[in-house]
């Protein structure tokens, strides 16, 4: 579908995800206005995207998949634009300077769907009643036109209307509702910067319960028929957030949404504050607390704290399976060496061909990925001793709040905080934490978990 001439797609940022992102422009806010007809499967939108020029631009280029775009604005002036594969390029009537700021609006509909990856389908899934988004890395842009890249943090304005019976749960804050006929209409507000693949919207037919006591509010939404299981298996996520408060640094949102699906799930996964699993997961046994621990964690480290870029994966999923360890010590007295013991004689039987701060997009989900990185965050704290470990984990917390992190601002940030920890000897102890470092991070042969590094 064109509505103007072929362009070249300029050169992208992210080689693990080559065909998403644009660097020539960001995005600030999107103000998504969305119609949904579940027995269909029908999305009609309209999409708003505040943008901020990083470059003198003759075009954008907006990612958009599955879905056909039926008009295209910019700065209130018809653009012309072409529609290929997941690439939507847009070309204003006059060219963007360098920090310019405009408004890109498109409008689009079709049947929504998983687009294919080397990771499996990711994105807008259609489920026996209902929906829900799985974006990560770069699904997306299944459901609404973005710069999808998971260094662009924005704030988002999500208006949802869809069929009365059906429940509709996503990512911001509900702010009003309104109800004409068969039709609800939803509106969610996030005000806090949100990368794209963790913006997710769930429909089904579920009731809302409260975990309680909690200092972090703690809503569960659910099938009425998984609420025994469900909730047993999820009971202790209120002691689970307080230890994490005490190890991390405070809960950077508002509030924590876990939405249980009527379908079983692969896999569960995280959004902004939020987390999903199928029943398969909460079976009423507590055999998978582990995961919740897991995605919970991720409101840290992936969600307030978000990678560069997706070399940078082992940032979220190194920290989440850490702390994984550190509540089971917590909860159910298995020490954390323990873990770490079992997985490093794991790892040592498997192939050594990762680089942890660059995997590459094939091997970026490995287990090997999830395990080295919290072998490497104990490696760290043996050599730091407890006190100073979670001292920089929360000093790294607070630092980069809301923000995007990479493997060498960590590195740096552990060398600085160490350096200024111990006066006179703080740039010997610097060193020491950049070699431990290295081996890990860079090197393929897994060193050894010892104490003092």
């Amino acid at each position: 579908m064109t509505g103007g001439l072929a362009q070249q797609v300029p050169a992208l940022t992210d080689p693990y995800t080559p065909d998403r992102g644009d660097p020539a422009y960001e995005v600030t806010h999107y103000d998504l206005d969305l119609d949904y007809k579940v027995s269909t499967n029908r999305l009609a939108g309209r999409a708003v995207l505040d943008v901020t020029a990083l470059e003198d631009a003759r075009r954008l280029v907006v990612d958009l998949v599955g879905l056909r775009v039926l008009k295209v604005s910019v700065g209130g002036a018809a653009a012309k634009w072409v529609h290929r594969g997941p690439r939507v390029v847009v070309t204003p009537s006059r060219p963007l300077t360098r920090g310019e700021r405009t408004q890109v609006v498109i409008t689009y509909a079709g049947t929504p769907g998983p687009v294919a990856t080397r990771w499996g389908d990711v994105g807008w899934e259609e489920l026996s009643e209902g929906a829900l988004v799985a974006a990560q890395p770069n699904g997306a842009a299944t459901w609404f036109p973005c710069n999808d890249h998971p260094r662009t943090k924005a704030t988002y304005r999500l208006a949802f209307e869809c069929d009365s019976p059906y429940d509709v749960v996503a990512t911001g804050a509900l702010v009003a509702t309104r109800t004409r006929g068969s039709r609800t209409r939803r509106v969610f507000e996030q005000g806090v910067p949100m990368a794209t693949y963790l913006a997710t919207v769930h429909v089904g037919r579920y009731v809302r319960r409260a975990l309680a006591p909690a200092d972090v509010p703690i809503t569960v939404v659910l099938p009425v028929q998984q609420e025994r299981d469900v909730l047993h298996d999820l009971g202790r996520l209120p002691e689970m957030t307080r230890l994490y408060e005490a190890l991390f640094g405070p809960y950077p949102f508002d509030d924590y949404t876990v939405v249980v699906t009527a379908d079983d799930l692969e896999i569960p996964l995280e959004a902004h504050a939020m987390a999903t699993f199928g029943p398969n997961w909460l079976d009423g046994r507590r055999r998978h607390e582990r995961l919740v621990a897991h995605e919970l964690a991720h409101q840290w480290f992936g969600n307030s704290l978000t990678p560069e870029t997706w070399a940078d994966i082992w940032l979220n999923e190194g920290f989440a399976c850490y702390a994984e360890w550190l509540w089971a010590e917590h909860a159910d007295g298995v020490p954390v060496r323990v873990n770490a013991a079992t997985h490093w004689s794991r790892l040592t039987r498997l192939r050594q061909d990762v680089v942890l701060a660059d995997p590459g997009p094939d091997l970026m989900f490995d287990d090997r990925v999830y395990k080295r990185g919290a072998l490497t965050l104990h490696a760290l704290r043996l050599q730091l001793g407890d006190v100073a470990f979670f001292d920089l984990v929360r000093d790294w917390v607070a630092t980069h709040r809301h923000g995007s992190v990479s493997t060498d601002e960590f590195v740096e940030h552990v060398e600085t905080f160490v350096r200024e920890m111990a006066p006179g000897s703080g740039e010997a102890a610097a060193g020491r934490a950049r070699e431990l470092l290295e081996r890990w991070l860079w090197a393929t042969p897994l060193p050894r978990v010892v104490a003092g590094g």
